[in-house]
C-alpha cells in the first residue's frame, strides 16, 4: 500500500518530466479548438499554468485566432494578490490591461452585464477536492449565469491531489447551502473538477448559492487531462504545484485542509498550524501537555494515522510569539485513513484530557462550522458527547451511493 507522510514530503519540484498533460495544455496542442475567433472571458488564479509555470492568461491573450477580452477573478484575485476572505476588486489587470470582474465582492454570481460580449467562458484553477473551498462554488455560480445567456463553458481539467478514490462525509442537508456548501456532494468527493461541473450539470445540482433556486444547466465543454489516473496523488503527477490560496503552499496542505479545517473554524479552540509554517498540519495550544495528547491518540489505533508531538511558536495570528505545544499527524496508510475523521478524533482527545467542548460558546464560528460541515448535525451530536462513535455512522451513510452515482461521470 502507499505510504505517504503528510508534511513531510519532500517539497521541491519533481525533476522529471511530467507524467499528467493539464487541460490547458491539451487545448494548446489542439490549436485552441474551441476558442477560434471567438470572444473568451477567462476564470483563473495563479494556479492556471502549464507544466512550465506559463500562465494560462498569457497562453489564451498570444494564441493565435483566439480574442481574450476578460478575466474573472476568484477569491484571492486572479494574481493571488488578495490575502483569505479579503474582497476582491474589479479593475485592470496591470500584466494584460484586460477588464477584471470580481466574483468575490459586491456579487458572487457573475452579472449579465460582466459577460456582455463574451462569446465562451474558460474556467482553468488548481482544485483541491474538498466540498468548502470556494472555486468551485465559483465555477457553478458562473455556469449559471452562461445557462441564462447561452454562453457556454470549459472547463480546464487539472489533477484532484486527493486523488480520485478518496470519498468522504456526508451530503449537505437542507438549510445549510452556501458558498462554502453549495452542492449536495460529500466533504470529500474523489472527481476532478470537469468531472464535478459535469456531474453538478446533469444531475441539476446547480441550485444557486442558496441551493433553493430552480437548477440550470449551461453548454459545458471539458478538456481532458492526459496521462492521470484516479490512483494518483499529485506528488505523483510530476507537475508544479502553484498555490492556489495562501494556505495551501504545497499539495500536501491539501490534504490537510479536509483533515483539519472544520476544526479550525472553531477559532479560539486548536491551533491547526495557520499563522506557522504548516497550515492544517497540527492541533496546538499553550495549556496543552503534548506528551499526553500523543498518548491518548497513540491510543485510538486509527488506522493509517502516525503522531508525533511537536512545539512551536506561531508568527502571526491569535497566538503570535507564544509558545504553544501538541501533535503534528502523518498519514503512513493513506488510503486505510478516514483523513476527515483525524480532526474529530483530536478534538475528542483533547476532552477526554481536558474537558474543553468547543461547541459551547462558539458563537458566530459555529453557524460557520455548521455551514462548512453542510448541517448541524455534528455541532449538535458530536457537542452533546465529543465521542466520535455518536457521528461516524452519520458522516459515512452517504458515501457508498455518492461513489455509485459519481462512476457515470468518471472520466479517468
Amino acid at each position: 500500500m502507499r505510504r505517504f507522510l503528510l508534511f513531510f514530503a519532500a517539497l521541491i519540484p519533481a525533476l522529471v518530466s511530467a507524467q499528467v498533460r493539464p487541460g490547458i495544455e491539451v487545448l494548446r496542442d489542439s490549436g485552441f479548438e474551441g476558442l477560434q475567433g471567438r470572444r473568451v472571458g477567462l476564470v483563473t488564479n495563479p494556479s492556471g499554468v502549464d507544466c512550465d509555470l506559463r500562465s494560462t492568461i498569457d497562453i489564451l491573450a498570444e494564441a493565435p485566432g483566439v480574442n481574450l477580452v476578460a478575466l474573472y477573478a476568484p477569491e484571492h484575485g486572479v494574481r493571488g494578490d488578495i490575502y483569505a476572505g479579503g474582497k476582491v476588486e474589479s479593475g485592470r489587470d496591470d500584466h494584460t490591461g484586460l477588464p477584471v470582474h470580481s466574483l468575490y465582492g459586491s456579487t458572487r454570481q457573475p452579472t449579465k452585464e460582466m459577460l456582455k460580449g463574451v462569446d465562451i467562458i474558460v474556467y482553468d484553477i488548481q482544485d483541491v477536492g474538498t466540498r468548502s473551498y470556494t472555486f468551485i462554488s465559483t465555477l457553478g455560480l458562473v455556469m449559471r449565469t452562461c445557462a441564462e445567456m447561452g454562453i457556454p463553458v470549459m472547463v480546464l481539467d487539472r489533477p484532484n491531489p486527493l486523488g480520485g478514490l478518496k470519498i468522504e462525509g456526508p451530503l449537505v442537508r437542507d438549510g445549510f447551502h452556501s458558498f462554502v456548501s453549495q452542492y449536495k456532494i460529500p466533504y470529500v468527493y474523489g472527481l476532478t473538477v470537469g468531472e464535478l461541473a459535469v456531474l453538478i450539470n446533469e444531475e441539476g445540482l446547480n441550485r444557486g448559492q442558496n441551493g433553493r433556486s430552480e437548477p440550470l444547466k449551461c453548454k459545458l465543454t471539458v478538456i481532458p487531462m492526459e496521462g492521470w489516473t484516479r490512483d494518483m496523488l499529485f506528488e505523483d503527477t510530476g507537475l508544479p504545484w502553484v498555490l492556489p490560496s495562501p494556505n495551501i503552499p504545497y499539495p500536501e496542505n491539501a490534504i490537510g485542509y479536509p483533515s483539519a479545517g472544520l476544526c479550525g473554524e472553531l477559532y479560539d479552540y486548536l491551533n491547526i498550524g495557520i499563522g506557522y509554517t504548516m497550515p492544517f498540519g497540527t492541533f496546538a495550544e499553550e495549556w496543552v501537555d503534548a506528551d499526553k495528547l500523543k498518548a491518548k491518540l497513540d491510543s485510538y489505533n486509527l488506522p493509517g494515522v502516525a503522531w508525533r508531538t511537536i512545539h512551536y511558536k506561531p508568527i502571526s495570528g491569535r497566538l503570535n510569539g507564544k509558545l504553544i505545544h501538541g501533535v503534528q499527524y502523518y498519514y503512513t496508510d493513506y488510503e486505510a485513513a478516514d483523513i476527515t475523521l483525524t480532526q474529530f478524533y483530536v478534538m475528542q482527545a483533547v476532552y477526554e484530557l481536558y474537558g474543553k467542548n468547543p461547541f459551547t460558546g462558539a458563537g458566530d464560528r459555529l453557524a460557520m462550522f455548521n455551514k462548512v460541515c453542510g448541517s448541524d448535525y455534528v455541532s449538535v451530536n458530536f457537542g452533546r458527547t465529543m465521542k466520535v462513535s455518536s457521528i461516524a455512522a452519520y458522516w459515512t451513510a452517504d458515501v457508498d451511493a455518492f461513489r455509485k452515482l459519481a462512476r457515470k461521470y468518471q472520466m479517468y
